[in-house]
């Protein structure tokens, strides 16, 4: 522990008058020139041998040869030791009642006040002392001093932890040792383990941390010597030993494993410290590399924690106890990942290191790694810290706060939660309390209310910045009349920039500079968060917003879908909107169209001389369709689609101009019309580190391609995957053409104009109407194709999708039935599920399924089984209970099964969309292990068609057969 600070020693010397300390102990003292005299209480004298100095404030014997200042008069005076003296001079001025009446050589009696009950019991003495050294920290800078060096600075930190300081005066406190009452008091702090056998305090010269249980007892102590330079030997880390300890050691910030799911859980307590100050709420500490309880144990399970983040030290000792602790909290069902400093350093001198911690902790949070075995889990959440922290992705490669999408985000709004305050540095400058800020982001502009000032930040970025965040910074006073503000363009990573601009501002608005030093800091929190919250905006995919429609709009569009002659409607609303001729190639390229809501959609192809119409045809079709559904492009450059956005194209039409703009994209075109999905591994920067890394781009499908051009010889690859249809150049069409050309010029044409846009509306509610449903065609194993080329295996499926797209168009005239896959019955050796099927299943918590799950396997009610390249388990029952009495082994058919099966008539084979026998009692093929619905048409069997119904679906196969024939006539005989 170091002396007492210079500063207030002198202190004392200047604030302590002599004289009124020497006429409190009754020695009447007279004028003598300019100082005073008087009769020496040290020795027997008739003389005026005690000189006082009141400039200097300073007391002189010239008998006894004895003098000083205000100190040294009451150790002269009490007998007690200069740090004692010290002590009596800090309650007061004067200090009448703590000298003693005559000259004491050695004083036995403590004239400062006990800060304990001395009839308290243990634990009331225990907190009692703990709260004494609290207040010594209060009282004196050392602790504080100490704390900021190891970069330790929050306005909440001393009162959360209840943090003390062992320095040296709680002796002075307590009777003496010779006295009844000091023995007997002192003896029980030994007991305690506060005091040692030799009388010294236990944690003399130490930072003192309590821990704290759930009623708020002290039941561990935690204490780091201040000083490094000690004596050979003597230790820098204690505690209270072992053998005074009567219950367990406690959970340091208790508080965090009851609130939070996920903990961040350190080796020491400065280093969780540093994660609290830096704005990470959910921390707690072991007692060392293996100092990990059962006690603490006990309380993630009790407070259901489902995920640890291993922080300790990066040197070999901290690696092996992180794998062993790991491998301890896997076997309990809690997730593990172990958060990485560089080589040999720990959480508190990383942070020190770094400019900003807060920031730089959380990027090690998101680049913590699995400790399981396997794969990570899919979902993993980011952690949340109490304080607004840097953002992270959503989460895509089990990495924490990569998902997230979580935390860690919270369900909270971001900007809501800039309640709490940062971590601000302590200041000898007296500042008004933090005022909470309000926030509100308005594109690129973030402004703040804090208190008096308004903060106005513009420019902020789409992405994360990296390294630098230079954006244009104004703080404008709004209290008083006259106008205040300061505006500048700034790097907020940059510590001196920040620096800078506080100062600045304050000499403009006449503020105090560390209240705009602390407000920019919550900025800087601000700007990340609204970053962060921009860019997940940005990322996130783009549902389409629900229609509105009116009940009369919605019973038109489904009188609509429900008209008999559904296909003959179609085309009458192309002819009403200007479109005239080409009856199948309209009918052709709305089908097209209407397949994107389909696995496995149309692609086309308009092809025809220039000024023929094929873009008034694809125009036609388009109009059709809602705007959220279509995406049209003039031109593409070759990677354009790869940057697209995930999830951009899903179910929705692509149509190009001209097929010569979209020839670079040809081949990203092709895969997205087959494979129904793109993906690309391409280099760049990593935005937190700079360095170069490999970065996957994915653009899911599938989507349905329209193209136009005027090319004779198409792309091979492109053409047999799409249909391509033939606009009419004929005579007869060119003056049809021209007919309706001149119509649109009378008075009905100017009407039929706008009665275009009712058609329209009636068009693009019923494609809102159009459920995702499953096709069922039981008739597809009856029909046949030409053979005679391999081109032709495309052109089969397509025939085949468009058949499917007119029964899908007609979803409101035929019955739809749902097939539950809960209920089909299966082989159980067909059936295996994950835990993440079951737990989205049964809505349980992976912890408890996981628990569960071991014990069935156990038993052998449930084998497990690795399957996939990182081993992941599945699960099979092995067991079935078929009545009350027996269980049914999987694999065996029952005898009343078998005879039921020999015994009924054969049915006719009727195949589902996936070539399973539906008539079947068995399936056939895995399924997904989780209860949901198929929707789906539902066919009549053939044995069972009336023949109106047959003759109903023969037509329509028909009138499909017929435009896609007419669509490639090349390809058929």
């Amino acid at each position: 522990m170091a002396r007492i600070p210079e500063n207030e020693i002198e202190r004392l010397k200047e604030e302590v008058s002599v004289e009124r300390l020497i006429e409190a102990a009754g020695i009447e003292l007279k004028k003598s020139g300019k100082d005073l005299a008087g009769r020496c209480p040290f020795h027997a004298d008739d003389t005026a041998s005690l000189i006082v100095t009141p400039a200097k404030n300073l007391w002189h014997c010239f008998g006894c040869q004895c003098g000083g200042g205000p100190i040294d008069w009451v150790m002269k005076k009490n007998g007690v030791s200069f740090r004692h003296a010290v002590e009596l001079l800090r309650e007061g001025v004067p200090v009448v009642s703590s000298l003693a009446a005559d000259p004491v050589k050695r004083s036995t009696v403590r004239t400062l006040p006990a800060p304990v009950a001395f009839d308290a019991d243990d634990q009331a003495l225990l907190n009692q002392t703990i709260a004494y050294y609290h207040e010594r920290f209060l009282a004196t800078p050392d602790a504080a001093q100490y704390l900021a060096a190891r970069g330790l600075v929050h306005p909440e930190l001393a009162s959360t932890f209840r943090l003390g300081v062992a320095d040296r005066t709680l002796g002075l406190h307590l009777p003496d040792k010779r006295r009844v009452a000091g023995a007997e008091i002192r003896s029980r702090l030994q007991k305690v383990g506060l005091l040692r056998e030799s009388g010294h305090e236990h944690f003399n010269g130490s930072l003192v941390v309590p821990i704290l249980d759930e009623a708020g007892n002290v039941v561990e102590v935690y204490g780091r010597k201040l000083l490094d330079n000690l004596r050979a030997g003597t230790p820098k880390h204690l505690y209270l030993p072992a053998d005074k300890r009567s219950g367990g050691r406690g959970i340091f910030n208790l508080a965090a494993v009851r609130e939070h799911r996920e903990i961040i859980l350190c080796e020491a307590i400065l280093d969780a410290l540093t994660f609290w100050c830096a704005g990470y709420r959910n921390v707690t500490t072991a007692y060392g590399i293996e100092g990990f309880t059962d006690e603490m144990l006990k309380a993630f399970k009790q407070h259901k924690t489902e995920r640890v983040l291993i922080a300790f030290d990066r040197d070999e000792p901290g690696e092996r106890a992180a794998q062993k602790l790991a491998e301890c909290l896997i076997a309990a069902g809690i997730e593990c990942w172990r958060i990485q400093f560089p080589q040999g350093m720990d959480a508190n001198s990383y942070a020190l290191k770094v400019q900003s911690a807060d920031r730089s902790l959380g990027l090690l949070i998101r680049k913590a790694v699995w400790l399981g075995k396997g794969q990570p889990p899919e979902a993993t959440p980011e952690v949340a810290p109490a304080l607004p922290q840097p953002p992270s992705p959503p989460p895509a490669s089990g990495i924490p706060g990569q998902a997230l999408a979580a935390e860690i985000l919270p369900a909270e709004p971001i900007l809501a939660r800039l309640s709490e305050e940062p971590a601000a540095p302590a200041s000898p400058v007296a500042a008004p309390a933090p005022t909470q800020p309000e926030a509100q982001l308005d594109g690129d502009t973030l402004r703040l209310t804090c208190g008096a000032h308004v903060w106005q930040v513009r420019g902020l970025p789409q992405k994360s910045p990296g390294a630098v965040l230079k954006l244009n910074v104004r703080v404008q006073k709004t209290d008083g009349g006259s106008l205040a503000l300061h505006v500048d363009s700034i790097d907020l990573y940059n510590a001196r920039a920040r620096a800078v601009f506080a100062t600045q501002a304050a000499a403009e608005l006449r503020e105090n500079e560390e209240v705009l030093r602390r407000e920019l800091g919550r900025v800087l929190l601000a700007c990340e968060e609204a970053i962060a919250q921009r860019e997940q905006e940005a990322n996130a995919p783009k549902e389409a917003a629900l229609p509105t429609m009116t009940d009369a709009e919605r019973d038109a569009a489904l009188a609509w879908l429900r008209a008999p002659d559904l296909l003959a409607q179609i085309l009458a609303d192309f002819d009403a909107c200007g479109l005239t001729g080409e009856t199948t190639s309209k009918l052709v390229g709305y089908l097209a169209a209407v397949s994107r809501k389909l696995d496995r959609p149309l692609g086309v192809v308009v092809q025809s001389s220039s000024a023929a119409g094929k873009t008034t045809l694809m125009d036609a079709v388009l109009a059709f369709l809602p705007e959220e559904d279509k995406v049209k492009y003039s031109a593409m450059s070759g990677q354009s689609l790869f940057y697209i956005g995930q999830t951009n194209l899903r179910h929705k039409v692509l149509a190009i101009a001209e097929e010569e703009g979209a020839s670079r994209a040809s081949y990203a075109l092709k895969l997205l019309q087959s494979e129904g999905e793109l993906t690309m591994a391409s280099t760049g920067k990593d935005a937190a580190t700079g360095n170069l890394v490999t970065q996957t781009y994915h653009v899911e499908g599938p989507v349905a391609l329209l193209l136009t051009t005027t090319a004779r010889d198409l792309d091979e690859e492109l053409m047999n995957r799409c249909l391509v249809l033939a606009v009419d150049e004929g005579r007869e069409q060119t003056r049809a053409i021209h007919q309706r050309q001149r119509e649109r010029r009378t008075l009905d044409g100017l009407l039929a104009k706008h009665q275009r846009a009712g058609c329209i509306a009636v068009q693009q509610n019923a494609q809102h109407l159009l459920r995702p449903l499953a096709v069922l065609n039981p008739f597809a194993q009856y029909l046949s194709f030409p053979d005679q080329t391999t081109r032709l295996r495309r052109d089969h499926e397509k025939y085949l999708t468009l058949i499917d797209t007119i029964a899908f168009l007609h979803q409101y005239q035929r019955p739809i039935k749902t097939a539950s896959r809960g209920t089909q019955q299966l082989p159980r050796a067909d059936l295996r599920f994950s835990r993440r099927v079951l737990r989205e299943a049964i809505h349980w918590g992976d912890t408890q399924l996981r628990v569960h799950l071991e014990r069935l396997v156990e038993l052998e009610y449930v084998l497990a089984h690795r399957e996939g390249p990182g081993g992941k388990y599945v699960y099979e029952l092995v067991y079935t209970v078929g009545s009350d009495e027996r269980a049914k082994v999987a694999g065996l058919i029952e005898v009343a099964e078998l005879q039921a099966r020999l015994t009924e008539p054969s049915a006719p084979t009727v195949a589902n969309s996936r070539g399973q026998d539906i008539n079947s009692r068995g399936g056939s093929g895995p399924l997904a292990g989780r209860s949901r619905s198929e929707e789906m048409p539902a066919e009549p069997s053939a044995a069972r068609l009336s023949g109106q119904a047959f003759e109903e679906v023969a037509s329509a196969q028909y009138t499909a057969l017929h435009a896609g024939v007419a669509s490639y006539p090349q390809a058929v005989a």
